[in-house]
């Protein structure tokens, strides 16, 4: 089903809506929250959690990108689990994506200048002026959660490929968020 139609259902407040999303996106839902929790029941409630969120949130939202849409709140959704279940821990995958971002988001100083939706926006409007590869590459690692290796392999190229087209995606979107007023 479309996800126009899916979006639809949401508003009509019919129930189906959440069976479609499962059959049209639960995979995808399932492997995000799997990537990070590295647990499948951790993973199905995240999954489940993240079917309810979506009922609540739909409407007042309108997505224009359902599968974004509902990949984020998932992510989300995974990482305040991680947190949650390890206090006192930190998981060596997030500790890798973090520092790998670390370069180029804003700071929190920032934070009290730019709204996080602003924020957002901006990172729309950068991975919008990227060549289609790198972006795929930037959301499969930042907002899926995949690995290196697993990029290279979706994408049918090497990792030294991925890992410098990440390093330069960094590197440029830290100079067009500075560029554009915010404190990295």
């Amino acid at each position: 089903m479309e996800d126009a139609r899916i979006i639809e259902l949401y508003f009509a407040r019919d129930e189906a809506a959440i069976e479609q999303t499962r059959v049209s996106y639960g995979h995808k839902l399932r492997a995000v929250a799997l990537r990070i929790l590295a647990d499948d029941m951790d993973a199905q409630e995240c999954e489940s959690d993240t079917y309810l969120k979506t009922w609540n949130s739909i409407p007042p939202n309108r997505p224009v990108h359902f599968l974004a849409y509902i990949l984020k709140i998932c992510r989300n959704a995974a990482l305040g689990m991680l947190e949650h279940r390890n206090a006192a821990k930190r998981s060596a995958q997030i500790v890798e994506l973090t520092d790998e971002m670390q370069a180029c988001i804003p700071d929190r100083a920032a934070e009290l200048d730019f709204e996080p939706q602003e924020i957002g926006a901006l990172l729309s409007s950068f991975l919008r002026g990227e060549s289609e590869d790198n972006r795929r590459i930037f959301v499969r690692r930042y907002l899926m959660a995949e690995s290196v290796a697993e990029v290279a392999e979706a994408l049918g190229v090497s990792e030294s490929k991925v890992k410098s087209s990440l390093l330069r995606t960094r590197n440029k979107l830290r100079g067009y968020l500075e560029k554009e007023g915010v404190r990295i």
